[in-house]
């Protein structure tokens, strides 16, 4: 079932579990774009194909707020506005209690590894690097854990998970970047809590909201 977040004439917003693709790879899994077709197929019994353009993407083992453009022109409209970086994105991330200063900015160069799949963050700028800046508050404590509110500046490859693992402080869940243990259902406890765009045809500004999943760390992180 999806959660749907936001819906319109011109975008639609859903609730990305862990786990699901936003678009389809060599696995050959359905990705999130195909589910939301079918969707849109359903409910307006629309002949056809369905448009659906994809105007980012989340890491599959993440979660939280996907957003999708139902037409061209909302498509070409919300790309140049992430490309001029004109939204505002913020994460949530369970990681080690420990984590010190409980806010802060971390500014890094990251490089990106295609082969692995990984970026790796610099101190300082290197060759074929690109700058990487992130803003994190300790919102809450929560048993063994605590829970960070991030904000980007930018938007690079897995730039969260590499940030936070060079300073010592990987992901719940993210043997990739160095966490100790899995979680069960092979996700990281990374979760895209809101997104806040202009409309593309309203001009408004809008913020969604997603729910985190379903899981006790979270919800402990939702209490008072």
């Amino acid at each position: 079932m999806l959660e749907i977040l936001y819906e319109d004439n011109h975008l639609i917003a859903v609730n990305k579990m862990a786990g699901d693709l936003v678009q389809g790879d060599q696995t050959g899994d359905e990705p999130l774009v195909e589910k939301v077709k079918t969707y849109i197929k359903k409910k307006y019994n629309k002949p056809g194909a369905v448009f659906l353009g994809v105007i980012h993407r989340l890491d599959r083992p993440t979660s939280g707020v996907v957003l999708f453009a139902r037409t061209s022109k909302s498509l070409a409209r919300m790309n140049h506005q992430f490309k001029e970086r004109k939204t505002d994105k913020i994460y949530w991330a369970i990681v080690s209690p420990s984590i010190s200063p409980q806010t802060t900015t971390l500014t890094h160069w990251l490089k990106r590894n295609t082969k692995m799949n990984k970026s790796f963050a610099h101190d300082r700028e290197i060759n074929e690097s690109k700058k990487a800046i992130l803003h994190y508050k300790k919102i809450k404590n929560i048993d063994h854990y605590a829970v960070l509110e991030i904000t980007l500046e930018t938007g690079r490859h897995h730039q969260i998970r590499s940030q936070l693992t060079h300073i010592g402080f990987p992901i719940k869940g993210d043997l990739k970047y160095g966490a100790k243990r899995s979680n069960p259902d092979s996700s990281i406890d990374l979760h895209a809590r809101s997104l806040t765009i202009n409309h593309p045809t309203t001009k408004e500004r809008v913020c969604i909201t997603a729910p985190p999943p379903a899981k006790p760390e979270w919800s402990f992180a939702l209490s008072d």
